[in-house]
């Protein structure tokens, strides 16, 4: 019994630093950063819905328009540039999130358009970013 309450009263270990789900995030929050720099406001992020997921929706500050971001983040090249990622199938994916979030805001006759934000994470700590703006059209 005692070995019993033993393994329930230990904590699992911390999840690792350089993870998938690490990696999405810290590109994700970089970003973010990057996108207030350029003066965007950010409307939300991770929206989420039966057909898909969309990773940041914000507005662009020289044309006000309404932006459906993906983020892409690696930590190096051995599985290629982190926008070949955004596939044909993942452009579906955002579509239906994207129409989902128009519908449910009511802003069908909304400018809108789709960037992905492709970063390279380097161990010195100065990340490689590119913004695509019009990445790839509504795809459903």
């Amino acid at each position: 019994m005692s070995l019993f309450k033993n393994l329930l009263s230990k904590k699992p270990p911390p999840s690792p630093t350089t993870g998938n789900k690490k990696t999405g995030e810290l590109g994700e929050e970089l970003a973010v950063a990057f996108l207030l720099n350029l003066g965007y406001r950010i409307m939300e992020r991770n929206f989420r819905c039966k057909g898909g997921e969309v990773d940041i929706i914000g507005t662009d500050p020289v044309d006000n328009s309404l932006t459906f971001i993906e983020v892409k983040a690696r930590r190096g090249l051995s599985y290629g540039v982190p926008q070949l990622a955004v596939t044909p199938f993942k452009q579906r994916q955002i579509s239906k999130a994207a129409l989902t979030w128009l519908s449910k805001n009511r802003l069908h006759d909304t400018n809108a358009r789709f960037d992905v934000i492709a970063i390279l994470l380097h161990t010195d700590g100065l990340h490689t970013i590119d913004h695509i703006k019009n990445a790839f059209d509504l795809a459903y």
